[in-house]
């Protein structure tokens, strides 16, 4: 055997455990979700699928409105990713290919937000929305998000290399403004970047916990995370219930992810075939 196939094999092996890894949180906890609470906390533990997922599911689906909160944190992910892939793209863009006074400077500030901490900025936005009367409605979950400094920072290094300025040039000299630009010459090569940055926005909101408990004020209207936190109870908590209303909440995230990865690697795929 040559030493190039015994690489081969050794990398084969070696990214086959590396599935086997990031697998076995998901499969663990689908072990536990199918199991009761005793069977969790048994010596030695149970390592195979049990017969109590379905009771289990049921009894989140009667602790909580599940179908409601998933619909309002669907409708959340999927306005902030829309909103975050059209105004994080188009100001990447202007980064990355337009000269204009001040230019860097509001980059290095945009870079300089990424040390301020999430927590500080949760007061002043607060106050704002409950000006406006926002608190409690849905435009308190989307407005806030609808941009952000790493999808900015993230689409202008991917425009930067990926955009030629051949291009650019050719678009003004065809009489291309600049939102022509965008959408004919920016956002075709872009899509590899955007499939990312799509897939991380849709799954930090879909797992946003801290805001939405925040400006949710009506027990009713609650998003998944902060609907999935009511089935731990005071003196006790089912903890196989706990798992499978977790393991309810990360099906859709996975089709997410498997619709969104599919079109990141081909789109990648087509660009590195073009170049």
């Amino acid at each position: 055997m040559s030493i190039e196939r015994i690489r081969t094999t050794i990398g084969h092996i070696v990214l086959m455990l590396g599935v086997l890894v990031s697998i076995f949180p998901f499969y663990w906890m689908l072990v536990m979700a199918s199991n009761t609470t005793p069977d969790i906390f048994s010596y030695p533990p149970k390592l195979v699928i049990g017969s109590h997922l379905f009771e289990n599911m049921g009894k989140v689906l009667d602790n909580v409105d599940f179908f409601g909160a998933m619909l309002l944190t669907l409708i959340a992910s999927l306005g902030v990713t829309v909103l975050v892939l059209f105004f994080d793209s188009l100001a990447a863009f202007a980064f990355a290919k337009y000269e204009f006074p001040g230019r860097n400077l509001l980059f290095g500030l945009l870079l300089a937000t990424f040390m301020i901490p999430t927590q500080l900025s949760l007061v002043p936005q607060f106050v704002t929305l409950a000006e406006f009367g926002w608190i409690g409605s849905l435009k308190a979950l989307i407005i806030p998000g609808a941009a952000n400094a790493f999808g900015i920072f993230w689409m202008r290094q991917y425009a930067a290399g990926a955009i030629p300025d051949e291009l650019i040039s050719a678009a003004k000299v065809d009489g291309a403004g600049f939102f022509r630009q965008y959408l004919t010459v920016g956002l075709p090569v872009l899509r590899p970047g955007l499939a990312f940055l799509g897939i991380f926005t849709f799954i930090n909101v879909w797992n946003d916990y801290l805001w939405p408990l925040i400006v949710m004020t009506d027990p009713n209207r609650l998003t998944l995370q902060v609907a999935l936190d009511q089935l731990n109870g005071i003196y006790g908590t089912d903890y196989s219930m706990v798992m499978a209303g977790a393991l309810m909440s990360v099906i859709p995230l996975i089709g997410v992810f498997l619709i969104g990865g599919r079109h990141f690697i081909s789109d990648l795929a087509a660009g590195a075939m073009k170049f």
